[in-house]
C-alpha cells in the first residue's frame, strides 16, 4: 500500500466508528495464491498484491475492472457481485451483474503470475453479441515498492512496468485494444479534502503521463465470449523480458477454461479425504495456511492490512511463536486426520534450523521468504539488551515442534540435507537457550508476553516452557551434547527441568479465584486478571503428563497429580466463563481483562478468534487428560470444546462467509484486523482432530469383565 492510497482511505474513513483510517482491509473478498503470489480479489473484482513478504515483489497496489461497449465503461460494483471459491481450491469465481451483461470471472495466482479470465453473457435485451464488449482494467503497479520513478515499456499485447530490479508485466490473450498510462495523484489531489475516483480521464497535456508511471488503463477485446488478462511479477536478474512474456503466453494457452484453471488450482493445496470430519472447516484451514505460506514454509501471521504501522505493528512477518504453534497443530492434525503434510512439516523444521541464532534462540520476527530478520521490537538478544525485551515463549514453541517432529519421524533429511542436517544440534542449543531464561525458582525470567504488550513473568510463558521441556524429554532420546552441557543426556535434563517448571506453577495459583494469575509483575505482585493465553496450561500439562507413562511412581499412569488436575479443571472453566462475551450478533472469548487495543468507540474488550479457538482447544486437551483417568468430567469439557469450536466453525458467528477467521470482532458483529489470521485457523484444525479422537475413543466398546 502506497502512502497516496493510505491518505485516500484516510479521507474516506477518518472518524468512522468501526473502520481504522488508512488501512487496506481484507475482511471482505477472497485471496488466491498458495504457490507464490498472494492476490486479494475484492468483492467488486479489484485486485491487489499482498505477497511482498512471501516473494519480495510488490506488484499490484490497486486495480479496478469494468465492461465497455462503444467506449462507454460500466465499472463493476460490489453490491451487484457475488463471489465463491471453486471446490476446495484457491480459484476465486466472481459474478458481476451489469445492466448490459453478466460477467463471470475466474481469478487464480499461479506462481509469480496471476490470471483473470472473464466470460461475458449479454443481457437478453442488450441487442449485442458478447464479442461487442471489452474488458476494461485499471491497474497500478509499484515495482520495488515505488510509485514514482517508474517507467513503462510497451508491446503489441503487453506492457512492462519497471523501476530497477522488479519488472511487472500485464498482458492479454486477445491483445490490447487500447492502452494508456496515468500518473499517480498529484500533490494538490493528495492534499485536497475529497478522496479520488480513479482512474482519471487521459490528460493530453502531460506527455509523460503515458510512460512515467506504474498506472495503466487497458481495454481487452472479448473473443468467443471470453477475455483473459494476466500479470507477472519478475526480477530482471532472474527472468528476461522474452521469458516473462513467453510464460504468460504459455499460461494463456494452457489455462484457457475454468476447468483448466480449477485443475491448476487444485495442485496448490493439500487434498482432503472425503472421510475427514468437519471437512468444510478443514479445507478452509488448509487453504488459508497455504495462502499465507512462503516457498520456504514460513508463514506470515496474516495479510498486512496496515503496512504504515498506523494502528498496529504490521502483520506481514513470521513470528516464531505463531508459526511454530501452527506447525505443531498441523503435525497433530496430520497424525489424527491423515492429511499427508510431510513436506509442510519438513520445510518448517528446515527453516527453524536455518534461522536459529548463535545463542540457541529465535529472533522476534523474520521475513518468511528468506528468514532474514524483519522489523520488530523484541530483539534484546540481538541488541545485547535485557531479556525483558525478548519473547522467550517463541523459543519454547519452536522446541516443542522440533521435538515432536523428531519423535514423529518426519523425514526432514529428505528435503534438503544442507538445511536440516543440524536438527539435533539445534534442539540441544535451544535447550541451553531455554535454560538461560529460566530463573532459579523454576519459572521464566521477566520478558515480553505473547500479546506483546507488557512485561512480566507470565503464566503463558511458563506453560510454553513446560510444554517445550516435556516434548524434548519425551522425544529427545539419543540427542548428543558435544559441549557436555547436560551430563551427556539432554533428554534427561529436559525431564528434570520440566519437573521444576511443573512444581513452580504453584507459585502462580490464586486460591481465592480458583485459577492461575496472568503474571507476576516486575514488582513481585501477582496480576489477577483473566488472560486467555493462560489456557496454554492445558496442552502443556498434557505434554508433561505423557512423561508419566515411563514413570512407575506417577499417579494413574500420568505425571500430573490429582491436586494439579483439579486446579487445572477450575482454571480452564473459570477462564472460559470469565472471558465469554455474548451479544445479539456474536459470541466468543475476549483476549484478557482490560484489553484496550483497537476498541474504537466500543467501551469493552473485543472478541478474538484466537482466544475463542484457544478455549475450544484447551477444553479438548483437558478432556483428553481427564479421559486418560476415566474421570467423568471429561465429557463436560468435550462438550464445552464443541460449543466453542462451533463459534469459529464455518456456520459460526466468528467465521466470515469466505471461511476466513478475522483476528477480532466488535460487539455489533463487525470483523476487524488481519483477515484471515493463520493462528486461529490452525487451532481450529487441531481441535477438529482432537475432538474426533475423543469421539472415536468414546465409541470404542467397553471390554467385558472376565
Amino acid at each position: 500500500m502506497q502512502l497516496r492510497d493510505a491518505l485516500d482511505d484516510y479521507k474516506r474513513h477518518a472518524g468512522h466508528e468501526r473502520l481504522f483510517a488508512g488501512e487496506r482491509r481484507t475482511v471482505e473478498g477472497r485471496f488466491t495464491g498458495g504457490d507464490g503470489r498472494l492476490v486479494h480479489v475484492a468483492p467488486d473484482g479489484g485486485l491487489r498484491d499482498f505477497g511482498y513478504p512471501l516473494t519480495g515483489k510488490t506488484g499490484l497496489t490497486r486495480s479496478r475492472f469494468g465492461l465497455a461497449v462503444d467506449g462507454d465503461v460500466t465499472w463493476f460494483e460490489a453490491s451487484r457481485s457475488r463471489q465463491r471459491y471453486v471446490d476446495d481450491t484457491p480459484l476465486v469465481e466472481t459474478v458481476h451483474e451489469t445492466d448490459r451483461a453478466t460477467v463471470r470471472r475466474h481469478d487464480l495466482a499461479v506462481g509469480d503470475a496471476h490470471l483473470t479470465r472473464a466470460t461475458v453473457e449479454p443481457a437478453p435485451d442488450a441487442d449485442r453479441d458478447a464479442d461487442d464488449f471489452a474488458l476494461v482494467a485499471y491497474a497500478a503497479f509499484a515495482p520495488d515498492g515505488r510509485d514514482e520513478r517508474v517507467g513503462q515499456l510497451r508491446y503489441d499485447d503487453a506492457v512492462e512496468v519497471y523501476h530497477a530490479d522488479e519488472h511487472d508485466f500485464l498482458a492479454s490473450a486477445t491483445g490490447l485494444a487500447d492502452l494508456r498510462g496515468q500518473l499517480p495523484p498529484t500533490f494538490p489531489e493528495v492534499l485536497d479534502d475529497a478522496p479520488m475516483d480513479l482512474p482519471r480521464d487521459r490528460d493530453a497535456a502531460r506527455h509523460d503521463e503515458e510512460r512515467l508511471s506504474g498506472e495503466v488503463v487497458v481495454e481487452v477485446p472479448v473473443e468467443d465470449g471470453a477475455a483473459t488478462l494476466g500479470t507477472l511479477l519478475s526480477d530482471r536478474s532472474e527472468t528476461t523480458r522474452e521469458e516473462a512474456r513467453s510464460r504468460l503466453d504459455t499460461l494463456f494457452a494452457e489455462l484457457d477454461s475454468p476447468e483448466a484453471l480449477a485443475a491448476a488450482a487444485a495442485d496448490t493445496t493439500p487434498a482432503v479425504p472425503a472421510s475427514v470430519p468437519e471437512r468444510e472447516s478443514v479445507v478452509a484451514d488448509l487453504r488459508v495456511l497455504s495462502l499465507l505460506s512462503a516457498e520456504t514454509g514460513l508463514r506470515i501471521a496474516g495479510p498486512d492490512f496496515d503496512p504504515h504501522y498506523q494502528h498496529s505493528g504490521g502483520y506481514g512477518y513470521t513470528w516464531f511463536r505463531d508459526d511454530a504453534e501452527i506447525a505443531t497443530f498441523l503435525l497433530e492434525s496430520d497424525d489424527r486426520l491423515g492429511l499427508e503434510l510431510d513436506d509442510w512439516h519438513a520445510r518448517s523444521a528446515a527453516m527453524y534450523v536455518e534461522t536459529q541464532r548463535p545463542d540457541g534462540s529465535w529472533p522476534h520476527r523474520v521475513w518468511p521468504r528468506n528468514g532474514a530478520i524483519a522489523p520488530g521490537w523484541a530483539n534484546a538478544r540481538i541488541e545485547d539488551g535485557p531479556d525483558v525485551d525478548y519473547q522467550a515463549d517463541q523459543t519454547g514453541s519452536v522446541i516443542a515442534f522440533l521435538a515432536r517432529a523428531r519423535g514423529a519421524g518426519v523425514d526432514v533429511d529428505g528435503l534438503d540435507a544442507t538445511l536440516v542436517d543440524g536438527l539435533d544440534a539445534t534442539l540441544v542449543d535451544a535447550l541451553a537457550s531455554l535454560d538461560s531464561t529460566l530463573a532459579d525458582d523454576g519459572r521464566p525470567v521477566a520478558c515480553q508476553n505473547a500479546w506483546e504488550d507488557s512485561i512480566g513473568r507470565f503464566t503463558h510463558t511458563t506453560a510454553t516452557f513446560l510444554e517445550a521441556y516435556g516434548a524434548l524429554a519425551r522425544h529427545g532420546r539419543g540427542l548428543e551434547d558435544d559441549e557436555s552441557r547436560f551430563g551427556g543426556d539432554p533428554a534427561a535434563h529436559a525431564r528434570d527441568r520440566a519437573r521444576e517448571v511443573y512444581d513452580a506453577i504453584d507459585d502462580l495459583w490464586l486460591p481465592d479465584r480458583g485459577r492461575y494469575a496472568l503474571r507476576e509483575t516486575v514488582h513481585g505482585d501477582l496480576d489477577d486478571r483473566i488472560d486467555s493465553a493462560t489456557l496454554a496450561l492445558a496442552s502443556a500439562h498434557r505434554a508433561y503428563d505423557a512423561l508419566g507413562e515411563e514413570d512407575a511412581e506417577s499417579a494413574a499412569g500420568g505425571a500430573v497429580d490429582d491436586e494439579r488436575l483439579d486446579r487445572l479443571v477450575s482454571h480452564v472453566e473459570t477462564v472460559v466463563d470469565g472471558l465469554t462475551r455474548e451479544t445479539d450478533e456474536i459470541s466468543g472469548l475476549f483476549r484478557y481483562e482490560g484489553d484496550g487495543w483497537r476498541r474504537g468507540d466500543q467501551p469493552t474488550e473485543k472478541v478474538w478468534t484466537v482466544s475463542t479457538a484457544w478455549g475450544a482447544h484447551a477444553c479438548g486437551e483437558l478432556s483428553a487428560l481427564l479421559d486418560a483417568r476415566d474421570d467423568p468430567r471429561a465429557e463436560r469439557f468435550a462438550e464445552r470444546a464443541r460449543d466453542l469450536l462451533g463459534l469459529v466453525s464455518p456456520a459460526g458467528p466468528l467465521c466470515e462467509p469466505t471461511g476466513y477467521l478475522p483476528e477480532q470482532f466488535f460487539d455489533d458483529g463487525t470483523p476487524d484486523s488481519a483477515t484471515p489470521l493463520g493462528w486461529p485457523h490452525a487451532i481450529r484444525l487441531a481441535t477438529v482432530g482432537l475432538l474426533d479422537d475423543h469421539d472415536a475413543l468414546a465409541a470404542e466398546p467397553v471390554p467385558a469383565d472376565d
